[in-house]
């Protein structure tokens, strides 16, 4: 047991992959790839750096020497500087141009904008899977008719997998803004201390189009096409505050998937898997509580909060950079990742085992349908030659005596009953009651459900085939 305090996003919620993007190793590992980068790019542009140096460089890049950076860092106070040191002593022919011309934000704002952009690759992975999930589940059930609720009140009805859809189309627009993030995915680049490049122009000797190259180098051997054009001496910081609302959406978008489950669950019709030896409750054993819909909600709430750290950040900042963003942008850039990656996790977990209560769908909407269905009733009664204004006042003399035997006799619903034996009417109970079949009053929730996935989640998942096959299994 640990006596001190460790986050639960990494004890109990994030996986594994995602921990490890926002590790130490991924981000010192990075700082040397990136003092690789420039060094060769700056070989390549006439300066004096030798292969031997760049050499000694790549054959040290994995091998990281905290101890020594850890005590040389308590007397710089300076921890870009202090990891410069200890590459240094790994690589004494080099010592002398690593970090040629840079300053801090170099290697870590650069890193950070690296390590989002992996874990955004990683997020829309588990979105994609999500969606296939949905896609499984909402074909299933897409002719399944089931009540559907406006104000949390019965409402015309829909069907179980066009309901599901509603959730698929959320996520849907999540995976849109996350493509538009990484098809513009840029570095800082290499701008120096005020983002004016003139360190560069000093090394140099004043030639522009090489320190102009030199930004599209690093670039390329990181694996990226294009940089911020200017900056001061950090990429801004508005763009932390687009990819947590980005983080956000998705928040928002299993927020409202888990309070359906909740309710669902609460009225029986479906519910997340329970597995065969979990406890709902420490006091009443017989309890299934929906513990995962609501863990997705707590860390939603978690995610939606957490985004008001990088507005406040960037909208603070003063003129080319000041130090107010470091230690802020540290914990809710990381936090907010990691409890996406565990909402993601559990809303994989659930759509792989929903289970579907049919007989109780049936009856909650056999419920309600008699007054769904007066006005089809009517409009069958008035092509029969019946009066259609008379018919109306019936239907609602009729209706509201049925609502007050169902909710102050709790007895129920006879709507249907007193029409068939109304004789201003003149139809039996069985003509009414084929009037009554469910599927008719769902509209066009069907097709709706197969046009959605055909059109918009198809072409998705074919694109992100191989990232399809996650299974997502939670720690508690």
């Amino acid at each position: 047991m640990n006596e001190y305090y460790q986050s639960p996003l990494s004890q109990r919620y994030a996986s594994k992959e995602m921990q490890a993007l926002f590790s130490n190793d991924k981000k010192f590992k990075t700082w040397r790839r990136l003092w690789i980068a420039l060094a060769q790019s700056e070989q390549e542009l006439g300066l004096d750096i030798t292969d031997e140096q760049i050499e000694e460089l790549i054959a040290h890049k994995d091998e990281i020497n905290y101890d020594v950076a850890k005590e040389r860092e308590k007397i710089v106070r300076h921890d870009v500087m202090s990891h410069v040191y200890a590459y240094g002593q790994q690589c004494p022919k080099a010592k002398g141009i690593i970090h040629l011309g840079a300053t801090s934000c170099y290697v870590g704002d650069n890193t950070d904008l690296i390590i989002m952009h992996e874990a955004l690759e990683l997020v829309q992975k588990k979105i994609v899977n999500v969606l296939a999930k949905l896609k499984d589940f909402a074909l299933q059930y897409k002719d399944m008719p089931c009540l559907a609720f406006t104000h949390f009140q019965p409402a015309q009805p829909t069907t179980v997998g066009k309901r599901a859809s509603l959730w698929a189309q959320d996520l849907y627009l999540d995976y849109l803004e996350i493509e538009h993030l990484l098809a513009n995915k840029k570095l800082l680049g290499c701008k120096g201390t005020t983002g004016t490049q003139a360190s560069f122009m000093e090394l140099f000797e004043g030639d522009t189009d090489k320190v102009k190259a030199l930004d599209q180098k690093i670039c390329e051997k990181m694996g990226y096409q294009s940089y911020f054009p200017v900056s001061g001496q950090t990429y801004t910081r508005k763009y932390d505050t687009m990819v947590l609302h980005t983080l956000v959406g998705i928040a928002q978008s299993a927020h409202k998937f888990s309070n359906d489950i909740r309710l669902l669950q609460h009225m029986k019709e479906v519910e997340e898997p329970f597995e065969k030896g979990q406890i709902g409750s420490s006091a009443m054993a017989y309890k299934r509580n929906p513990m995962r819909s609501e863990r997705i909600a707590a860390l939603c709430n978690y995610v939606i909060c957490d985004a008001l750290n990088p507005a406040i950040t960037a909208s603070t900042q003063w003129f080319e950079r000041t130090l107010d963003d470091s230690a802020n942008k540290r914990i809710s850039v990381a936090e907010a990742f990691l409890a996406i990656d565990g909402i993601l996790d559990l809303y994989l977990n659930i759509t792989d085992g929903l289970v579907v209560y049919p007989k109780v769908i049936e009856a909650d909407l056999q419920k309600e349908l008699p007054f769904m269905a007066t006005e089809n009733i009517m409009m069958d009664a008035v092509k029969a030659g019946k009066d259609r204004q008379e018919l109306h006042e019936l239907i609602r003399q009729h209706s509201m005596a049925a609502g007050r035997v169902v909710k102050e006799e709790g007895k129920p619903n006879d709507l249907i009953d007193r029409i068939a034996n109304d004789e201003n009417f003149g139809m039996t109970k069985e003509q009414i009651l084929n009037i009554m079949d469910p599927i008719q009053f769902v509209g066009r929730s069907v097709q709706q459900t197969e046009e959605f996935f055909q059109d918009y989640i198809d072409p998705v998942l074919s694109k992100e085939k191989d990232a399809l096959g996650l299974h997502a299994e939670i720690n508690v």
